[in-house]
Parts: C-alpha cells; sequence; structure tokens
C-alpha cells in the first residue's frame, strides 16, 4: 500500500459571539457569528445587517490578531 500527501479537513468549532472573515468565493467577507448548531450556522453582516443561515462547512482555519474588523470598501 503506497503512501500518499492527503489534505485533511476539520470542522471549525465555531461559537456566538466569533468575528470572522471568509476568504474568497460568493460568501467572501466579515461576519459576525449568531447561531450555531451541528447543521448550520447563521451570520450577519456587521456593515449591512444581512442576516444569512448556511449549512455548516469545512475550513482551513487563521487566526489573526490585532486585525481591523470589519474591512472598509
Amino acid at each position: 500500500m503506497a503512501n500518499d500527501t492527503v489534505t485533511l479537513f476539520k470542522r471549525y468549532p465555531l461559537e456566538v459571539g466569533q468575528k470572522i472573515r471568509l476568504s474568497g468565493g460568493p460568501r467572501s467577507g466579515d461576519w459576525l457569528v449568531i447561531g450555531v448548531d451541528e447543521r448550520k450556522m447563521k451570520l450577519k453582516c456587521p456593515v449591512h445587517g444581512t442576516e444569512v443561515e448556511w449549512d455548516r462547512f469545512f475550513a482551513d482555519v487563521e487566526v489573526l490578531e490585532e486585525e481591523e474588523w470589519p474591512l472598509k470598501d
């Protein structure tokens, strides 16, 4: 059996109140986590106030310290 390179994705343990930034794709931007359960996450845009509910997805995570939030366009 050969060894291969495998990329491991883990579900990030989201918590209500977290300030997150999605990078790339149609969902990109700054969001505030306002609800989360095993299957869904509810987010709010801090600029426009838009609230969305999406299926949770897996993500590669980087934590930024002392970062401006939300970003101004």
